[in-house]
């Protein structure tokens, strides 16, 4: 196996050749085709080193991408302290931070003591004196929803629509009052109906983070409905002209070669799983097109229509280097992608 040391000079000489694509965002008004995510280099997503992690966030931005999004609970905040190791002293004039908070359900008067005090520790942890964009981390739901899953933590990772209006907004634009943020957007998922209110909301997000793969699966993430579907949202955003984010494009590794990591104790991933037994078909249409099924499903994404950027998962310059290398090989003609939605027709 080759080392990532060895790698790094590899890396470097061949993906610097490439040319990275930057799209209209209106937050930044241009952002790089492909952002380096934190659930990689958080270890979310399977086990890497810090140094790994720092090389692998260094090499992203050595080869164009200007966008780098995390969260608190990537790794209990190592992604954002790999961020402030990888930046600590370098230039980042046109680069763009993104982090998250699941505030859940709390009291009108207590929702902006709870953002801004994670706002000040991710700052903290990322060495930054402001984000470009904070996105609400817990999952919108209806004020008297009951999650089809996991209702016993509904408080802590839901948050509802009288808090998101009543007192969520208020609190972010208040911190963009205060200079603490640029921007705040949501995560794009929870219950399908919330979602679309908040995005019709007269205070709309600036950003919205959507689940975009050829399972339109949300995976182990979409526990809150028990049909949730992820193109109604990316639809909504495309009549609203709301910017998108595109997350979930391998479907937490069903549309890779092999699972990185073992099921969770809990169970929780159980779904993660069953998508990659479904997703056999995928990988055997990858395989007929010479291409590997992490760096197809990369494309898939990248391809979808009124997408920004793609926010990558990967926890080394291994995978960072198929994705690079994925957004290099251009766009899926229309019959491309409807080869592949048809092979994972049940």
């Amino acid at each position: 196996m080759r080392q990532y040391g060895q790698l790094q000079t590899d890396l470097k000489f061949n993906l610097k050749n490439l040319v990275m694509q930057f799209r209209d965002f209106k937050p930044y008004i241009k952002v790089s085709s492909l952002t380096l995510g934190g659930g990689g280099i958080g270890q979310v997503w399977g086990e890497t080193t810090s140094e790994e992690a720092i090389q692998t966030v260094r090499t992203a931005l050595d080869n164009g991408i200007n966008h780098f999004d995390v969260a608190p609970m990537y790794g209990k905040g190592e992604a954002e302290r790999i961020i402030g190791k990888s930046f600590n002293g370098l230039d980042a004039d046109n680069i763009f931070f993104t982090t998250k908070c699941q505030l859940g359900t709390l009291p009108d008067d207590e929702v902006y003591d709870k953002l801004n005090h994670s706002l000040t520790r991710s700052l903290d942890n990322m060495r930054l004196e402001k984000v470009n964009l904070f996105l609400l981390h817990s999952q919108l739901i209806e004020d008297d929803y009951k999650l089809f899953k996991f209702n016993e933590i509904r408080t802590k990772s839901a948050t509802t629509l009288s808090c998101f209006f009543n007192a969520a907004i208020p609190a972010f634009e208040r911190l963009k009052q205060e200079g603490k943020i640029d921007h705040w957007g949501i995560g794009g998922l929870g219950q399908e109906e919330a979602i679309i209110q908040a995005l019709k909301h007269s205070q709309a997000p600036s950003a919205v983070q959507c689940v975009i793969n050829p399972l339109n699966s949300a995976g182990a993430i979409g526990y809150v409905s028990e049909v949730f579907n992820p193109q109604a949202i990316l639809s909504e955003c495309h009549q609203l002209d709301i910017p998108i984010l595109a997350i979930r494009a391998v479907q937490a590794g069903a549309l890779t070669s092999s699972m990185d990591r073992s099921p969770h104790e809990s169970g929780f991933d159980k779904s993660d799983f069953d998508d990659f037994k479904k997703a056999q078909p995928f990988r055997e249409l990858a395989n007929n097109w010479g291409e590997s099924p992490a760096r197809l499903a990369h494309r898939y994404a990248l391809s979808a229509k009124g997408v920004s950027s793609v926010i990558l998962g990967v926890k080394n310059r291994i995978e960072l280097k198929e994705c690079v290398e994925a957004e290099t090989d251009g766009l899926l003609s229309r019959s491309e992608i409807q080869q592949i939605e048809n092979c994972l027709i049940n």
